[in-house]
């Protein structure tokens, strides 16, 4: 390695109170949008959705796009000695933003929930589900402000320009395709599950066929497999028996 000066890979590296939980308790959420990009590839590879991986691509592409405002902006962040690069937008805030947005935006339009056959429970569930959701986005936000890496004005901007990113990559790729099959972006996502490489790759559109993306149905193909083959060892000891 040479002798000229270094940088800190600030990937991971968070700067909090040592003396306060509610600090460390902070910095560890803060760090949950780095574990979210291994959940991404995680599921894009194991269950080769289409809506898993184009909401990764717009997640990658919103990361690219804060980079350029933040290099065109230029503004410090409030505290200088934590933290590298500029504040404005907040990434961590507009990360969340559209993680949040796209995923509920999915869960109204397109996802059917498991019904426990009660109205009111199911209701309770949908409402616990949104305001998870959309308080993990907040805690990430208010985590940077708490932790002094970005100002209120900094967290805003990153929330609202991931809000609205997430909304209009789901109304391109997911909500306008479905809703009208024969416009351009209908065509358009047609041909991204349909060519040759996506077959290959076997990439599937679940929500497409199932409301629930098909989470129901291989359950109870994997139930019926696993109680076939637990009768299978009984009857085994019962002609050994005789």
């Amino acid at each position: 390695m040479s002798q000229g000066p270094k940088s800190s890979l600030d990937l991971t590296h968070v700067l909090y109170d040592d003396d306060s939980i509610f600090s460390l308790g902070l910095a560890l959420v803060t760090l949950s949008p780095i574990l979210l990009m291994a959940s991404y590839a995680a599921l894009a590879v194991q269950t080769r959705e289409y809506l898993v991986i184009v909401m990764w691509a717009g997640q990658v592409f919103g990361e690219g796009l804060n980079y350029v405002v933040k290099h065109a902006v230029k503004q410090d962040r409030p505290i200088q000695s934590i933290g590298n690069g500029y504040g404005f937008p907040s990434s961590h805030s507009q990360y969340m933003g559209y993680f949040a947005t796209f995923l509920a935006c999915h869960m109204f339009f397109q996802h059917r929930f498991a019904t426990t056959g009660v109205r009111i429970f199911d209701q309770l569930w949908r409402i616990t589900v949104y305001t998870g959701l959309l308080g993990w986005a907040g805690v990430v936000a208010y985590s940077r402000y708490y932790l002094g890496y970005h100002n209120w004005h900094q967290i805003a901007w990153g929330s609202g320009i991931g809000c609205l990113l997430g909304f209009s990559f789901y109304l391109i790729v997911e909500l306008l395709p479905t809703r009208y099959p024969l416009s351009f972006l209908g065509r358009t996502k047609y041909l991204m599950l349909s060519n040759s490489i996506s077959t290959w790759l076997q990439i599937r559109d679940g929500w497409a066929v199932w409301p629930d993306g098909g989470r129901e149905g291989e359950w109870l193909r994997w139930r019926a497999e696993w109680e076939q083959g637990q009768r299978r060892p009984g009857r085994r000891a019962k002609s050994k028996a005789k």
